[in-house]
């Protein structure tokens, strides 16, 4: 077989894989070629000539003293040395000899074996290739083109060498899908299934997508300038995102709407409408929870250490401004816990931050007290 690494080589690129994984794919399928020729407990060693473009493949003995019962329980893998000594008189324990083995010799047996068992080993050198691409994307955007949506409301996506999975659970409420469009979700998992093969698992609905398709927006947020720290969702509702920078020259928040909201409008957009809101982080964490119930204006925070895995903080608030802090259906006051990980309790106080316009004094045009200012 001369110039079978020409051959194999070929072969990498046709796959689209590497020579490498090619090579060692090659090597795989004649050790187990050998191992149904010559049987399975022997060990066997396959050397590649570059030079001729060609290979070697060997049977491999391990020397062991004459009273080592391995020579007698595994008579395929070890030789004594008194019976090593037929090859070479100066062979001590622990050399290894080697007989070399020609599959032409074995006749279409040989190849119809040493071809199946290469098919094999070359598609999973394919298969791992593939898993290995896609796993280094987890957690970034992926776009493709849907090919279809089941009765189940799971949307099957056409990306690159392999097929995504959308599911339902995994979408934005609300949102449909149809042949043809053109969709961005992000990376979850390269899942392996008996049945269906490889595939990809997407979602809509993570905090990481957010932040991802921000990213892209920001050019702040890209080269690391600005970061995000947390995030949080309700998909399709609203979100929470915080941000920070270290540098003085750059407002983090003005930085991801963007002048007159063009840059958070666009995520938003993409999200179905999601309202965001963005934050300044910060450290303190009494600052960064004030921070997070905005748009409620509050009036102190007490962190409760309580000894236990989960944190609290009571936030004392005003009865005009406990509305806010809650929000339509609780979500404000969820988003804030979610991205501050903290517990909120809302402790209602005396006082009024904000006056309604019937309690505003009324205006006159009786101007008679500033006629003195001008005497």
């Amino acid at each position: 077989m001369q110039k079978i690494l020409s051959i194999i080589e070929s072969i990498a690129h046709e796959k689209n894989i590497s020579v490498e994984s090619a090579l060692e794919a090659f090597k795989e399928a004649l050790i187990k070629t050998a191992q149904r020729l010559l049987g399975e407990e022997g060990e066997y060693e396959v050397v590649l000539d570059p030079d001729t473009q060609s290979y070697h493949l060997y049977k491999v003995l391990t020397v062991v003293p004459d009273d080592d019962p391995r020579a007698q329980e595994e008579p395929e893998k070890y030789i004594t040395v008194e019976e090593a000594k037929s090859y070479d008189e100066e062979i001590e324990p622990g050399d290894r000899i080697r007989s070399e083995i020609r599959l032409e010799d074995y006749g279409r047996t040989a190849a119809a074996n040493l071809y199946r068992e290469l098919e094999y080993h070359i598609q999973r050198r394919i298969e791992q290739d593939l898993f290995e691409k896609y796993k280094s994307k987890v957690g970034t955007i992926i776009i493709g083109t849907v090919s279809r949506v089941d009765d189940n409301g799971n949307t099957y996506v056409e990306i690159g060498e392999l097929k995504g999975i959308l599911s339902q659970r995994n979408r934005i409420k609300g949102e449909s899908f149809k042949t043809g469009d053109t969709l961005k979700a992000l990376l979850r998992y390269v899942n392996i299934d008996p049945k269906y093969g490889m595939y990809l698992e997407l979602t809509r609905t993570a905090p990481k997508f957010l932040e991802e398709l921000m990213k892209r927006e920001v050019p702040e947020i890209q080269d690391g300038a600005v970061e995000i720290v947390a995030s949080a969702r309700i998909p399709g509702d609203r979100a929470k995102v915080a941000l920070k920078t270290d540098r003085s020259d750059i407002d983090p928040v003005g930085a991801a709407v963007g002048q007159k909201g063009v840059r958070i409008n666009a995520v938003s957009a993409e999200l179905g409408g999601e309202n965001i809101d963005c934050i300044e982080y910060s450290p303190i964490p009494e600052i960064f929870i004030t921070r997070a119930l905005s748009p409620a204006v509050v009036q102190g925070v007490r962190i409760e250490n309580n000894n236990t895995s989960e944190q609290k903080a009571i936030v004392d608030i005003t009865a005009d401004q406990k509305a806010k802090a809650i929000g339509k259906s609780g979500v404000n006051i969820r988003l804030a816990s979610m991205l501050t990980k903290y517990q909120i309790e809302l402790n209602e106080v005396e006082g009024i931050v904000e006056r309604s316009a019937e309690a505003a004094p009324e205006k006159t045009s009786d101007i008679s007290a500033l006629e003195n200012l001008f005497k």
